[in-house]
């Protein structure tokens, strides 16, 4: 098995253009072409991770985090970062990292810490990419339109938000005159002439636009059927980081805050509140740094916010809009690591692959509580 079967599959879960701009994510040391028997799944790259998967036997790994947020300035092997690369490449070990693509992806990392939290009826937070949706429309001979309408549908064409499958057709006449090389059965050359065909038309997402055209192509006799694709403004898959829920039943700030520590097994946070006995119920949450975007938490209703890296005078912002904020640390992104890894044992096993895939048992949080 190649590296680039295990990343194509996971880029159709979570595409690298739902990336935030300038975000290092994709193939970050080795070759996509390199054979892969076992896969670390981990947050983050870091020496001792890279000793972990020597131990283990790796030869791919799996990271949230970049090992490259800046391009190296030198390879001066001093460096524990550059000694980290000389020890990838010298042992064969390609790295790929998912950051905040899988951040937006749908099922992806908010939906795990939102699910951590027990949080009910999501919705998204921070606005991301917008997948582009298109009208394909088709013309066929009457003979050969179930075929392609079945191909369609099948290739995934036709999904509405309370339906799939959905075409609409219609049947005329195409006038046409055929010229030197067209198929005779249509008509002598330099004669106009007529046929009766069908219309097929069906909303395609720009992900799928691809597999319809091969779709059509297959079932339709010589190919190349007359195919129009034209776009819908506004009208793609939203995708967003951080989602927005509500709790079973309401708590206290103060419960809330002691929910969090367990739910994310830290042992400790900072909670940012003017009120610890205020009751809170819709929660925004977003994996990572998402300090800066504390008033859109609170503009979409948000109760109470759940973020890391919180800055010291963003924290008094917080306050003094008195909007609770628990800031459990960056390190609870570590829930990648037993969704992912459970994820491609899935497709491992969906695709026959002969791979092993293991979660890095490390902690890579560089804090300490004492």
């Amino acid at each position: 098995m190649l590296v680039s079967e295990l990343i194509d599959r996971f880029e159709q879960f979570a595409p690298k253009h739902l990336a935030e701009p300038k975000d290092p994510v994709g193939l970050q040391l080795g070759a996509l072409s390199a054979p892969v028997h076992k896969v670390l799944v981990t947050l983050d790259v870091r020496p001792e991770v890279v000793d972990e998967a020597i131990e283990v036997g790796a030869d791919l790994i799996f990271a949230h985090h970049p090992m490259m947020f800046h391009p190296a300035k030198n390879l001066d092997l001093s460096d524990p970062q550059n000694q980290m690369y000389a020890t990838l490449l010298q042992h064969g070990i390609t790295v790929y990292a998912a950051h905040t693509n899988l951040d937006s992806a749908d099922g992806g990392m908010n939906d795990w810490l939102a699910e951590a939290l027990g949080l009910q009826d999501l919705s998204g937070m921070v606005a991301g990419y917008q997948e582009p949706i298109y009208t394909v429309t088709v013309h066929v001979q009457s003979v050969y339109a179930d075929a392609v309408r079945l191909a369609m549908v099948g290739a995934g064409a036709g999904q509405m938000t309370h339906y799939e499958g959905a075409s609409f057709e219609w049947s005329g006449n195409t006038w046409y005159t055929p010229l030197a090389g067209a198929d005779p059965e249509l008509g002598p050359e330099g004669e106009r002439n007529h046929v009766e065909e069908f219309g097929i038309q069906a909303r395609v997402t720009e992900s799928q636009l691809a597999t319809v055209r091969s779709a059509i192509n297959d079932v339709y006799p010589g190919g190349h059927p007359t195919i129009d694709v034209s776009p819908l403004a506004g009208d793609g898959h939203q995708y967003a980081m951080g989602r927005i829920g509500n709790l079973p039943a309401p708590m206290t700030v103060r419960a809330f805050a002691e929910h969090c520590k367990q739910v994310f097994n830290v042992p400790g946070l900072r909670l940012i509140a003017a009120d610890e006995t205020k009751s809170v119920q819709r929660i925004a949450v977003l994996g990572g740094d998402g300090g800066k975007f504390f008033k859109l938490a609170q503009r979409l209703g948000a109760d109470a916010y759940v973020t890391g890296d919180v800055y010291y005078h963003t924290g008094h912002d917080m306050i003094a809009a008195d909007f609770p904020v628990v800031d459990p640390g960056h390190h609870i992104e570590s829930i990648c690591k037993p969704k992912l890894t459970a994820l491609f044992k899935q497709w491992a096993t969906d695709n026959n692959w002969s791979l092993e895939v293991v979660a890095s048992q490390l902690n890579t949080d560089p804090f300490t509580f004492i």
